[in-house]
């Protein structure tokens, strides 16, 4: 079974507790476990990992490609808008990496404007809730076209 990668990095441990008004009421395990649901349904093994760790991030996108996956799907929290490390990662890979948020950070503070890992993404998909997760393994299945 071909398998796709989900990285989720810092404070998305704390969904349902951190910001409701923002992220929703529900957790990262249901997130997970919807994910894994979706993807047995289209053929693909999901498999997710979350940390608060920039490092282990980067080994997890080294791997991807290594392991053979189909593409990453990365949701890398605060590193999105200041790792050059995170950056180098995914632009070190084949495979395609695609960037979700599960709020829209372009209607958020300034900061959060500006993705570091965007412009060596194959896409962003912001806004959407869990549901732009659900879009990425969609397109990661359809080759992004």
């Amino acid at each position: 079974m071909k398998s796709i990668l989900v990285i989720n990095g810092p404070n998305i441990n704390r969904l349902g507790k951190r910001e409701p008004e923002i992220y929703g009421y529900d957790t990262l395990a249901d997130l997970e476990k919807n994910l894994v649901e979706f993807g047995d349904g289209l053929g693909y093994e999901v498999l997710c990992k979350q940390s608060n760790y920039e490092g282990q991030i980067i080994e997890w996108i080294h791997e991807a490609q290594d392991h053979g996956y189909v593409g990453v799907i990365i949701n890398p929290g605060a590193f999105t808008h200041y790792s050059y490390a995170i950056r180098d990662a995914i632009a070190s890979i084949s495979i395609p990496v695609i960037e979700v948020h599960i709020s829209n950070v372009h209607a958020r503070e300034p900061f959060r404007h500006i993705s570091v890992t965007a412009p060596v993404t194959k896409g962003q998909i912001v806004g959407l809730g869990f549901n732009g997760y659900e879009l990425a393994i969609q397109a990661l299945i359809k080759g992004g076209s």
